[in-house]
């Protein structure tokens, strides 16, 4: 019977960037460095990986990119190569390297079309490999004793903390703790390999089935859903011109308690009466907007567990989800219903 494995599936990110000196922590070129070489990089991987299971690491390079510039083609060979891995019974966890500027994203899309039954671990990087504050390679390692674990769901780990992909957040642009849970703080910490969970198990919703999972793959492209902000002074145009353009789905990054500005509203609730889909989000960095109708019961998925449902019909839905992940879940049930 064959050894138990790891998978580590690379992307590229700030993980395997590469500066001119070792005293250059911004102005990186991103993507640099091979997964095999990330790997190599941490002596006692192997022995981290084996725990209790003797299990073996396997690399895999899925892209080499910068995660600003993250695209549908990765996304799918994400999704195809995660899928796999949780279909081959030799394979324990999945492990991806990730830049941090989109991390949130992809691990909420992981989260809402796999609902996996073992570990999705990603991992990241404030620094590149080439600096003296390299933060990467103990992220690696950290997270490789998290996909040893065993704890199902989709984690993200990173400066010794281990978040669950619904609640992860990049928060700033330069620090090592760039990432954060906002409410519940972290699910658990790494410490000298060894993980502490500070949550029970996550309750699973349900996964895509097969075939809805083979119909996304098989699209060249996610439906057009745009983050519109409201704020002082917001106006109707930029709904206008969206509509005009094609636009599918709106995500309004609202203020206070998913408030949307009157006049915004009005052309959003045209544009709803076209077709569009429209939900409100906040653009408070903690909590959940409140009141705002009754969130699902007994959902069948990821996504419809975070929607409250408008009270009044000429209210938005209301989506509990911070913008960015909103917007990929809208994308994702569009193409479901499509």
């Amino acid at each position: 019977m064959p050894s138990p494995k790891i998978v580590i599936l690379g992307t590229g990110g700030t993980i395997a960037g590469q500066a001119d000196a070792s005293t250059q922590g911004v102005g990186y070129r991103a993507g640099q460095i091979t997964v095999e070489g990330l790997i190599g990089a941490v002596p006692d991987l192997p022995q981290i990986a084996a725990g209790r299971t003797g299990a073996v690491l396997q690399a895999q390079q899925l892209a080499q990119i910068d995660s600003k510039d993250m695209d549908w083609s990765v996304w799918r060979s994400l999704l195809q190569a995660v899928s796999e891995g949780l279909a081959d019974a030799s394979v324990q966890a999945l492990l991806i390297t990730h830049g941090t500027d989109t991390l949130e994203e992809t691990a909420w899309l992981l989260h809402a079309v796999l609902q996996p039954h073992k570990p999705v671990v990603l991992t990241c990087a404030m620094r590149p490999a080439t600096s003296l504050q390299a933060d990467g390679p103990q992220n690696l390692r950290d997270a490789v004793a998290v996909a040893a674990a065993g704890r199902a769901g989709v984690w993200v780990v990173a400066a010794g903390e281990v978040h669950a992909a619904s609640e992860v957040l990049k928060v700033h642009p330069y620090r090592l703790n760039a990432l954060r849970s906002y409410e519940g703080g972290p699910c658990a910490c790494v410490e000298e390999g060894l993980v502490r969970w500070l949550v029970s198990e996550p309750v699973m919703q349900q996964a895509w089935t097969p075939e809805q999972l083979q119909a996304l793959l098989a699209r060249h492209d996610l439906p057009w859903v745009e983050v519109l902000q409201s704020g002082a002074l917001q106006g109707r145009r930029a709904v206008h011109a969206l509509l005009a353009a094609g636009v599918q789905g709106l995500v309004i990054e609202a203020t206070g308690n998913a408030t949307v500005h009157l006049d915004l509203q009005r052309a959003l609730n045209a544009a709803r009466s076209q077709g569009v889909k429209v939900w409100r989000s906040t653009r408070c960095l903690e909590g959940r907007p409140v009141g705002q109708g009754v969130v699902a019961e007994n959902a069948d998925d990821a996504i419809a567990a975070r929607l409250a449902v408008a009270v009044d019909a000429q209210e938005l839905d209301c989506v509990l989800l911070p913008p960015s992940k909103a917007r990929v879940a809208m994308m994702l049930e569009l193409a479901r219903n499509s």
